[in-house]
């Protein structure tokens, strides 16, 4: 059964949006008599034990060639469509410049998405736009291939090398560039602000009624309370803090270079300090050694004794998600590099010439990047504190995550899906990765063009479920080859279970070391793991995050970036 549809209402207000209760809905509107018409209750959830049923390989494997086929399908089908007019016009009636109704115009079920990072962009792919009118909110009109986002820091790489522009991504729906602020589960609309503004500043704010919403906003850098990051530290998010880290690099350079700089000066204008020993921070050091090594120390060769790169890391050891042996390597490898590696080091205040240690030890310093670690939203933490269910599953008490179930459906919330690091996944705890992020944004993008009915998330609810009369051949196929789609008369006659909970499938984990060798642990069968390190490593690392790339276009802009910088060296000009 799909979701009801309804007509998109697009509100927009100068000040203040509407009381969300004074909201027509579909369950909210008034009856023809001029009442209002009672809500219907929630049916009590089916007694579905040991749920979803054990499959066999074979089918596992069918169901994997079915998913693969419908996602061929869907993207040749839209290669020979008309393309939608780009201009909102078109679409939207608009009343006033800053007040009034912009509605769109939509006969189909509508689906919000929130975001355009890893979860996102998987479920924009591959989503029936055919049959869903899907509506993507985010401040970012791009996805980012985050992994390589250090790379461009050093001019490795170029930053639009590692972007596809949502509205390329997928040309069939519609983008908005603008920022969640709130969602209200029970009526199911999202308030939004604009992210651009006009001449005066004035920011435009609407209202987005949904059918089904996914929440895949992702996560923000943690300063865990430290003074003086957010002001002083570069971070390693977004294509800014990356822009912004390379002009500063190269700016302390050319202020040591000055005729008449002091030596203490120097010493500070060229000490790069990376918090964080996760794999953000060792990659960043290690792109970061091999720019100073292969480029910078040829054009400043007077300044290279004054320069100085130290990692510190609050934890025992770096990469915890390597094994001992292998960061042992790692730390050997930046010795060799010249990366100074302070384990047990804490920062506790950063100013605009130090970093204070917890050991009482100040550091002089030109450059910080802090990549730490990550924090929640305000709209995830918001959105996880206004739903009761959700208490018990937060850590310590404090909303941070919100808790899905095996079907990544929110619990507690009706018709709402959550993604990625924005997800705490309750059946098992799942790294907060890119890896799991896509996977989770292709398993929802699947569910939902099959257009199971979500009903509301929790691990005692019954699955997502459909009428068995609106079962299609691809339906068909798949509960009899892949055993995803299954009826259990005894539980509700005359339906049809989604049988397929979200799995996490670890292909592994790299990190980059600097000096062309890197680290490599590769998930193999039956539990087992090839590790590598070194030279060997280094040309897997550098396969699989071509081959990973999101289009052809991506692919080849970054063979000619490490073409360009292998022959020419890296790009030095500040800008």
């Amino acid at each position: 059964m799909r979701p009801q549809r309804r007509r998109v209402a697009v509100r927009a207000s100068q000040q203040k949006t509407e009381d969300p209760s004074k909201i027509q809905t579909p369950l909210s509107a008034p009856a023809k008599n001029g009442r209002k018409a009672a809500r219907p209750k929630e049916e009590p959830p089916a007694p579905v034990s040991a749920w979803p049923k054990q499959r066999t390989w074979s089918e596992v494997a069918w169901d994997r060639f079915l998913e693969s086929a419908e996602d061929v399908g869907s993207h040749l089908g839209r290669a020979v469509r008309e393309l939608p007019s780009t201009k909102a016009i078109d679409s939207l009636l608009v009343a006033g410049k800053r007040s009034g109704t912009l509605r769109l115009k939509s006969d189909k079920p509508v689906v919000v998405l929130l975001g355009s990072g890893w979860g996102a962009h998987s479920i924009m792919k591959v989503i029936d736009t055919d049959t869903y009118e899907v509506v993507c909110v985010s401040p970012r009109n791009h996805f980012l291939f985050t992994p390589m986002l250090p790379s461009t820091a050093a001019g490795t790489i170029e930053f639009r090398s590692l972007l596809e522009p949502v509205r390329v991504a997928n040309p069939f729906l519609r983008y908005v560039e603008a920022s969640c602020d709130k969602v209200d589960v029970n009526n199911k609309i999202i308030y939004c602000t604009s992210q651009n503004a006009y001449e005066d500043g004035f920011r435009p704010k609407f209202e987005v009624p949904y059918d089904l919403l996914v929440v895949a906003v992702g996560e923000q850098p943690a300063t865990f309370g430290v003074p003086g990051v957010d002001e002083h530290c570069y971070y390693m998010k977004e294509i800014p803090d990356s822009v912004g880290l390379r002009q500063r690099i190269q700016q302390q350079f050319e202020l040591a270079a000055l005729p008449g700089t002091k030596v203490e000066d120097m010493r500070r204008a060229l000490h790069f300090v990376v918090v964080g020993g996760g794999p953000t921070g060792v990659e960043f050091a290690g792109t970061l050694s091999d720019f100073l090594r292969e480029d910078l120390k040829k054009k400043y060769p007077e300044l290279m004794q004054f320069v100085r790169v130290s990692l510190l890391n609050a934890t025992p050891s770096i990469l915890v998600q390597f094994d001992e042996k292998m960061r042992q390597y790692a730390l050997e490898n930046f010795k060799r590099v010249g990366v100074e590696v302070r384990n047990d080091t804490a920062v506790v205040e950063v100013t605009k010439n130090t970093i204070k240690l917890g050991n009482g030890e100040e550091l002089p310093y030109g450059v910080c990047v802090w990549s730490a670690g990550n924090a929640p939203r305000p709209l995830v933490k918001e959105l996880a504190a206004s739903i009761p269910e959700q208490a018990q599953y937060q850590p310590g008490g404090r909303p941070s995550k919100l808790a899905v179930d095996s079907y990544l459906r929110v619990i507690g919330a009706k018709d709402v899906l959550a993604l990625g690091d924005a997800s705490l996944f309750v059946p098992e705890r799942l790294p907060a990765t890119a890896q799991v992020a896509g996977q989770q944004g292709a398993y929802a993008a699947h569910l939902v063009n099959r257009g199971f009915a979500l009903g509301r998330g929790g691990m005692g609810q019954p699955p997502p479920k459909k009428p068995v009369e609106k079962l299609t051949l691809t339906d068909k196929a798949h509960a009899a080859l892949g055993k995803t789609i299954l009826e259990e008369p005894e539980v509700e006659k005359g339906v049809a279970y989604y049988n397929k909970a979200f799995e996490f499938v670890n292909l592994g984990i790299l990190a980059y070391l600097g000096n062309e060798s890197a680290l490599t642990q590769i998930e193999l069968p039956f539990g087992r793991k090839l590790k590598l390190a070194g030279e060997l490593s280094y040309l897997i690392y550098k396969s699989v995050y071509i081959t990973k790339q999101v289009s052809f276009r991506n692919r080849v802009l970054i063979l000619v970036d490490w073409v360009k910088a292998k022959v020419f060296g890296r790009d030095l000009s500040n800008y």
